[in-house]
C-alpha cells in the first residue's frame, strides 16, 4: 500500500506506517496539489488541515481508505467517498485521556481563579482576599453525559471527594453503580450540581441542551464547565447567567463558531476561556497517530478498521445498487429515533418486494446508524460499532424478507418498539433511485428524505394548517413543501411541513399551541 501524509503527523505514527506500507509526507499541499497526487496513492492520512473535496475523490483512481487523526471529519467528503466505495476512519479515542484532564485543569482555575490571580499579580497586584476559592471536598459534581471523557472526569474527580451524579440515557444502572456513581435525571443534575460538566455530542436534541430555564433551576453558587462541543450550551444564556450572578462562573473550551470572535463569554472575568485545547498534548498527537497508522495497515491487509465512518467494505458495483437503500434506511432510522428518543426496546427490518432478493445487511446497518446516530452523534455511530453498540443497549435486533411490498415494487420496513408503542416507518426507492418514505404509523403519505420539517398531528377540520402556517411565516422561516396523510375523515390527519430552516423551540411552542394541533415535532433529516 502506498501512503500519502498530507499534514503533520507525530513521527511515532509516520514510523509505524512505514513498517508496513510505502509513506510519502508532503504537507501544505494546495487543493490542486492534492488532486494531481492523489492519483498515486491507495490511502490518504490527514489531520484538520487537509480538505479531502469530492474533486479530489474524483481523481483517485486507487484510493482506498482516508484516515483522519483525530475526531472531526467535517474536512472530508464522506458522501463521495463512500459512493466511490473508500473508507473513511477516524481515531476516536486517542484523546480522551487529554480531554478529560484538560476539563479538570479548567475546573481546578475555575474553583481557585487561577487565571485572573495569575494576570493581577503579573501586573503588581497583592489582593489575596479577591480570589478566595472554594474546595472540591464533599461538592457535587454533575456530569452530563458519561462518554469516554465524562467516565474518565468521573473517576478521577473521586479522588477529589466529590460526590457525583450523572444524566446519561444511555448508561444504565448497573454500569453506574460499577463507576461508582449515581444516575439522575437531567433537571436533578443541574439542580444539585456545585460543578456541571458537559460530555455529550452535538446532535439536534442537545444542541442548547443548557438554556435560560436550566440556569433557572441551578444553585447560584454553581460553575459549569464546557470542553466537549461548542453550541451544547447556549453561549448567549450563560454569559447572561454568570452577569446576572445566577452562574459564579464557567470555563469553556469549546465554541460555536471557532475562532469565537465576537463571542458573548470572551467578555467577563469570571468566565475562563482556551482555544479548543482539549486535545492539545504531546501524547494525545501520538495517540491518534499511532491509532490511525494502525488502522491503514489494518485495511490493507484487507481487515476491518476499527471506527470506520462509512462502509468499511463494500465493492463498487454491489455500493451502486444498495446504495440508495442504504441511505432511505439510514434517514428512516434517525426520523425512527427522533420521533421515539431513547429508551426502545427492540427494533425490526422488514423487507418487501425485489430488495428482498438482495444481501440487505448494509442497509440493516444503516438503518442502526440513523437510529442511534441522531441520539448518539454521529461520529459516535458508525458501520462497524452500530450493530454491536445496538446489542449493548440490550436492544433485540429483528430482520425478515417477504413478497409483498404493499403496492410498491420494493420496500423497507423499519420498526421501532418502545413501552408497548411500535413506531413504524415504509419507504420505497423508485426506478429513478428516488427514496421515498411513505408511512408513518397508521398514516400513508409522503415524508421527505431529506431536510427539515415539521410533523404534526391535526384534527380534521378547517383553519388548523393555515395558522401553522403564518406561525412560522412569522418566525421567518420559509415552507417548501406541504403533505398531509389522512386515514378518513374525522380522524386526525399528520402535516408535514418541509422548511428551509430548523424551527426554534419557540416557534414550535406556539405551533402546538394553535386550537386542534394534538402534537407538533421538528425533525431534521
Amino acid at each position: 500500500m502506498k501512503v500519502l501524509v498530507s499534514d503533520s503527523l507525530a513521527e511515532e505514527g509516520v514510523k509505524r506506517l512505514q513498517s508496513g506500507a510505502d509513506v510519502d509526507v508532503i504537507t501544505n499541499l494546495s487543493p490542486e496539489e492534492l488532486v494531481k497526487k492523489i492519483k498515486d496513492y491507495d490511502a490518504l492520512v490527514i489531520r484538520s488541515g487537509t480538505k479531502v473535496t469530492a474533486d479530489v475523490i474524483a481523481a483517485a483512481d486507487r484510493l482506498k481508505v482516508i484516515g483522519r487523526a483525530g475526531v472531526g471529519i467535517d474536512n472530508v467528503d464522506v458522501e463521495a467517498a463512500t459512493k466511490k466505495g473508500v473508507i473513511v476512519l477516524n481515531t476516536p479515542g486517542g484523546n480522551t485521556i487529554s480531554a478529560a484532564e484538560h476539563t479538570i485543569a479548567m475546573m481546578l482555575a475555575l474553583a481557585r481563579n487561577i487565571p485572573q490571580a495569575n494576570a493581577a499579580l503579573h501586573k503588581g497586584e497583592w489582593n489575596r482576599k479577591k480570589y478566595t476559592g472554594v474546595e472540591f471536598f464533599n461538592k457535587t459534581l454533575g456530569i452530563v453525559g458519561l462518554g469516554r471523557v465524562g467516565a474518565e472526569v468521573a473517576s478521577r474527580m473521586k479522588a477529589f471527594g466529590m460526590q457525583i451524579i450523572a444524566y446519561d440515557p444511555f448508561v444504565s444502572e448497573e454500569k453506574a453503580k460499577q463507576m461508582g456513581l449515581k444516575l439522575a435525571p437531567l433537571e436533578t443534575v443541574l439542580r444539585e450540581g456545585d460543578f456541571i460538566t458537559v460530555h455529550t455530542p452535538l446532535t439536534n436534541d442537545t444542541r442548547n441542551l443548557i438554556d435560560e430555564d436550566e440556569f433557572k433551576i441551578m444553585k447560584n453558587c454553581v460553575r459549569i464547565v464546557n470542553c466537549a462541543r461548542g453550541g451544547i450550551i447556549n453561549e448567549a444564556a450563560l454569559a447572561k447567567a454568570v452577569a446576572e450572578g445566577d452562574v459564579a462562573g464557567a470555563a469553556v473550551d469549546v465554541f460555536t463558531k471557532e475562532p469565537p470572535t465576537g463571542n458573548p463569554l470572551l467578555g467577563s472575568d469570571k468566565i475562563i476561556t482556551t482555544p479548543h485545547l482539549g486535545a492539545s498534548t504531546a501524547e494525545a498527537q501520538v495517540n491518534v497517530a499511532l491509532a490511525v497508522a494502525d488502522q491503514i495497515l489494518t485495511v490493507s491487509k484487507g481487515g476491518i478498521p476499527s471506527n470506520a465512518i462509512n462502509m468499511p467494505a463494500i465493492s463498487p458495483e454491489t455500493l451502486a445498487v444498495m446504495e440508495p437503500y442504504m441511505r432511505l434506511a439510514e434517514k428512516m432510522g434517525s426520523l425512527a429515533g427522533q420521533i421515539t428518543g431513547s429508551g426502545f426496546e427492540s427494533v425490526e427490518l422488514i423487507y418487501g418486494g425485489s430488495v428482498a432478493d438482495r444481501d440487505t445487511r448494509a442497509v440493516t446497518i444503516s438503518a442502526i446508524k440513523g437510529l442511534l446516530g441522531c441520539l448518539m452523534g454521529e461520529g459516535s455511530v458508525n458501520f462497524v460499532n452500530a450493530r454491536s453498540l445496538l446489542g449493548e443497549m440490550g436492544v433485540k435486533l429483528l430482520e425478515s424478507k417477504t413478497e409483498s411490498a404493499n403496492g410498491y415494487s420494493n420496500s423497507v420496513t423499519l420498526r421501532v418498539a418502545k413501552k408497548g408503542e411500535t413506531t413504524v416507518l415504509q419507504g420505497t426507492v423508485s426506478g429513478s433511485k428516488e427514496k421515498r418514505i411513505v408511512q408513518l404509523n397508521e398514516y400513508r403519505t409522503y415524508i421527505p428524505s431529506e431536510g427539515d420539517m415539521v410533523l404534526a398531528v391535526i384534527e380534521d377540520k378547517p383553519n388548523i394548517i393555515g395558522p401553522c402556517c403564518v406561525v412560522l411565516g412569522e418566525s421567518k422561516i420559509n415552507i417548501g413543501g406541504m403533505h398531509v396523510g389522512r386515514i378518513s375523515e374525522g380522524k386526525p390527519q399528520l402535516m408535514v411541513l418541509s422548511t428551509d430552516q430548523i424551527a426554534p423551540e419557540e416557534t414550535m411552542n406556539r405551533i402546538r399551541a394553535i386550537p386542534g394541533v394534538m402534537s407538533a415535532k421538528m425533525v431534521e433529516l
